[in-house]
């Protein structure tokens, strides 16, 4: 069932504030058949605008299958006892909740239509508190990483036959724990990141007969039994000798390979006993890998993660031969420059994300990218990118890089924050009709090229941080129909009630700014006891108590230049339309 409009003005309407939540909520036996889809988007409605408390939990009792309180510290006893009472509540996601303890849990002791847990990272389950779980015989996915559960506590799981995912990330398990977990034989995800398991353990997973996804980052084995049912391997951080001993008829063949962080003492010899024919997803980042030459063999490849690898324009030709079927590259912190993006033009035709993040590539790289037909989404933050080149011996005769962008038909996302680009340079982006994400993030940013962003009709997401805008350049821009996310962070120019009386005329915008504090704050009414908190990372400022004051920059005459300085002109684009202060911004050398 889809919810037509009428059903989300109905649901926008009973969570408008407390006072009609408490309006409906004496006519509750009116919504105890409620379906479990509109309870369900009633329920992520109130819990997202706070309104939610212990008491109201029980009106859903009979019609709500699912429900996620991660990282709700205020989730006690009293809300514990409500969700206790659900008759067909399916999944449970506690993570991260600093107030569930052992005790809590025995509300939801024998719960038979529970089948999925989480209470990773709530630091005070221990042993005691996996008594109270092992009476949940239906569980099928359970998450108690990063709690204080011990080995001891981690044997007593075996009871729990019907699991098919068990995350015990961060826990003391032992192989005797993993001995004693064999009888499990229908799990398929298991998540032992951080465990004391060795290489001797390690065998023990061929008794999973069903094992499909395994996270052994940060412990000590480096080499595993042949799993052929094994699709997902995750080993970070380990020391590798292989990645599988060459033993068994068949070879395994794995979709996904993550080693992070990973080093080898002969990564062709870490690769040789294993298929390569369906590897996809390869992540090697962070590793200390100096010949690429085994990536050759790996033509089935759709998402290579590389970044912050040793990578060089004289390492990247192995990237390029087997680059046909690449969807997704991250080559962000390497040393790679425009060499290596004219390497690779032409021989990615199905690339749709390019992460260039923190490299050396500069203005010149734009023309290459053109050659990549399928890009989506080009992440040049932090980069040598200025928007603009200039004639060979001519400093003066600047060539405007970004226009070469808009023969990317597909280009939706965008991100330049950390470039050196400046108003002049950013007019062209106007021409980008298709981009969704736009992402700046510079001092040298002002009105003028804030008001460049209004000529893009599909924008979504704007970000426009630290940058020298107005009040009055807020207040005249005209943001395109669809935007839904304007970041403002860092505008240190912008006050509380010119932030207020855009938000008043665009309601319809989310706005990130030091200034915004969270709707609802004003609701006073009292609804019930351990009522939900204020979400702080809204109400408090965003950059957190301390951001830099830009204004040193200035001296006070032009501060008052920039504060008074009238509206821009959306179509003018001229740089005549600058203050003083930031003319002379501009017109300083470059580095």
């Amino acid at each position: 069932m889809e919810e037509g409009g009428l059903v989300r003005r109905c649901i926008e309407a009973a969570a408008e504030s407390a006072k009609s939540v408490e309006k409906w909520r004496r006519q509750r036996r009116t919504l105890e058949r409620l379906p479990t889809q509109l309870a369900d988007a009633l329920f992520r409605l109130l819990h997202h605008r706070r309104l939610l408390y212990p008491s109201l939990l029980e009106i859903f009792q009979y019609c709500l299958e699912e429900v996620d309180f991660h990282g709700e510290n205020c989730i006690d006893a009293e809300w514990m006892a409500y969700l206790g009472g659900f008759r067909y509540l399916r999944a449970l996601n506690l993570a991260g909740c600093r107030g569930i303890n052992n005790s809590v849990l025995w509300s939801i002791t024998g719960m038979v239509s529970l089948k999925d847990l989480d209470i990773s990272r709530c630091s005070k389950i221990t042993d005691a508190g996996i008594e109270h779980i092992l009476s949940i015989s239906n569980l099928e996915r359970l998450c108690i990483s990063e709690t204080r559960v011990t080995s001891k506590g981690i044997i007593r799981l075996s009871s729990l036959v019907n699991l098919r995912s068990l995350d015990l990330g961060g826990l003391p398990v032992t192989d005797q724990a993993i001995d004693s977990l064999k009888v499990l034989v229908q799990l398929e995800y298991l998540d032992l990141w951080g465990s004391e398991i060795t290489n001797e353990g390690s065998l023990l997973f061929t008794r999973f007969p069903r094992l499909a996804h395994l996270n052994i980052a940060w412990t000590e084995v480096n080499c595993l039994p042949n799993l052929p049912s094994l699709i997902h391997l995750n080993m970070s951080n380990c020391s590798i000798h292989s990645i599988f001993q060459g033993h068994g008829p068949v070879k395994p063949s794995l979709s996904e390979l993550l080693v992070h962080g990973a080093t080898f003492a002969d990564v062709d010899q870490a690769f040789s006993y294993l298929n390569i024919d369906h590897l996809s997803v390869l992540d090697l980042s962070s590793s200390a890998i100096s010949d690429f030459n085994f990536l050759v063999r790996m033509r089935s490849l759709e998402r290579l993660d590389l970044s912050s690898s040793l990578m060089t324009d004289y390492l990247i030709t192995p990237v390029a031969s087997t680059a046909f079927k690449l969807r997704d590259l991250n080559l962000s912190n390497t040393k790679i420059t425009t060499q290596s993006m004219c390497i690779l033009a032409g021989k990615v035709p199905n690339l749709e994300k390019l992460s260039l993040s923190e490299s050396m590539i500069d203005d010149t790289s734009l023309q290459y990218l053109t050659l990549m037909p399928s890009l989506r989404t080009i992440d040049l933050s932090k980069t040598g990118i200025q928007g603009c080149t200039y004639a060979e011996g001519d400093r003066l005769a600047k060539i405007w890089s970004l226009p070469v962008l808009q023969n990317l038909d597909s280009l939706e996302i965008l991100n330049l924050e950390g470039t050196r680009v400046r108003d002049d340079s950013l007019h062209p982006l106007g021409l980008l009709k298709g981009l969704k994400h736009l992402y700046l993030k510079s001092d040298f940013l002002s009105d003028v090229s804030f008001h460049t962003m209004s000529s893009l009709p599909d924008l979504r997401v704007l970000g426009f941080q630290g940058a020298v805008l107005t009040n009055n350049g807020l207040l005249s821009f005209r943001p395109p129909e669809r935007l839904q996310v304007l970041d403002l962070r860092g505008c240190w120019l912008l006050s509380k009630d010119g932030i207020s009386s855009f938000c008043g005329a665009f309601p319809q915008i989310k706005v990130k700014h030091e200034s915004v504090q969270m709707l609802h704050l004003d609701q006073s009414q009292k609804l019930g006891s351990s009522k939900l908190k204020p979400d702080l990372t809204q109400c408090e400022p965003l950059g957190g108590h301390h951001f830099t004051d830009e204004r040193i920059k200035y001296s006070r005459e032009e501060l008052m230049e920039l504060t008074s300085s009238p509206p821009s002109d959306v179509l003018a684009g001229s740089l005549s339309l600058l203050p003083v202060a930031l003319k002379k911004a501009d017109d300083r050398p470059e580095a």
